[in-house]
Formats: structure tokens, C-alpha cells, sequence
């Protein structure tokens, strides 16, 4: 190389040309326009709203669905109750016919009791328990005392007489019996 030749510089220098329509970061911007308070307050009650109205749509159409779950479950209930009950009250019907037709009581009263125990046995499936009768103490959660009976034929606070069954299945009591309750006879009065 020789010395009257200028030396050629060379520079590198990379130069990124912006993408149009795109501002330098240290270029100015824009300021944000000014936000009304008050239209900032109306849109955000307007999106409340809406979202109420839609919550209260939807609480209003689980209420109905929880109603009508509740009646269908009812109604299943009383279906599976009435198929439990229908062939006892077929053989009742039977038992009438065929009491027309017979001139014996002992046959009557053999097909009343058949249809009893089947009635009982259809009560024992559905886990209806007959509430404890005469004998026992007299309970108030069970029972219901309709008369006071004077007697020695029981102790005191039993029950001397039952007048109508009461029914539980597991813990609900279904119906209270209707008892009479026994209690201490007076003593005899002085014949003074």
C-alpha cells in the first residue's frame, strides 16, 4: 500500500430503520385522553348491572330446577310406596270377593290375616317399624297420651292400652301411638 493513498474507513455502524408507522420509545407520545369520571362510573354500573341481572337469571332458573328435582323425587317416592302397596290391596279386593261367595267365617278371617301379614311384611321392607306398645314406658317423643287409666294391672307411667299404632322408620316418626297411660289406683277412702 502506499502513502498517497487515503485509508478507507470503515465503519460499522447498524442502523435499525423503524417500522412504519412505529414511534421511537424516546419518541413523544400521544397523552392518554382524559377519562370522565362520571361515563367511567355509568359503564361501570351498566356491567354491574348486567352482571346481577345474570347472576339473578341464573339463582331464579336453579331454584326452578331445585323445585322440580324435589317434585320428581317425591313423585318417584310415592311411585316405589304405591308398587310396594297395589298387590296388598289386590288381595284385600280378593279377600272381598271371595267373602261373598263363602259362608265361612274361618276362611274370611284366614284371608284378612294373610293380607295382614303381607301388609306387615311391606311395612318391614320400606323400614316401617311399629312404635312399642303396651308394657312399655310411656315416651313422649312416640306416644301420645290421650287418657289416664287407673289400674294395678300396670306400673305407673306404662302404657295400659293402645288405641292407635304409631309408626317410625329409623328415626323419623311417621305417626305417635295414641295410648292410654297407666297410673296409680287411689287408695280406698276411710269409710269413717
Amino acid at each position: 500500500m502506499s502513502d498517497d493513498q487515503p485509508e478507507a474507513q470503515v465503519t460499522d455502524s447498524v442502523t435499525d430503520p423503524e417500522p412504519d408507522g412505529a414511534a421511537p420509545e424516546d419518541a413523544p407520545r400521544d397523552p392518554p385522553e382524559p377519562v370522565d369520571p362520571l361515563e367511567q362510573a355509568r359503564a361501570e354500573a351498566a356491567r354491574l348491572k348486567d352482571q346481577l341481572l345474570r347472576t339473578a337469571a341464573d339463582f331464579d332458573n336453579f331454584r326452578k330446577r331445585t323445585r322440580k328435582e324435589l317434585v320428581d323425587a317425591e313423585q318417584r317416592g310415592t311411585d316405589a310406596l304405591l308398587k310396594e302397596l297395589l298387590p296388598v290391596f289386590d288381595n284385600l279386593e280378593r279377600a272381598t270377593q271371595h267373602a261373598e261367595s263363602t259362608t265361612t267365617v274361618s276362611s274370611l278371617a284366614e284371608g284378612i290375616a294373610m293380607v295382614l301379614r303381607q301388609f306387615s311384611d311391606t311395612l318391614g321392607r320400606l323400614s316401617i317399624e311399629r312404635v312399642a306398645g303396651v308394657g312399655t314406658p310411656f315416651d313422649p317423643v312416640v306416644h301420645e297420651a290421650i287418657q289416664h287409666l287407673a289400674t294395678a294391672e300396670h306400673p305407673p307411667g306404662t302404657i295400659a292400652h293402645e288405641v292407635q299404632a304409631g309408626y317410625r322408620q329409623g328415626d323419623r316418626l311417621i305417626r305417635p301411638a295414641l295410648v292410654v297411660v297407666a297410673k296409680a289406683p287411689e287408695p280406698p277412702a276411710d269409710a269413717s
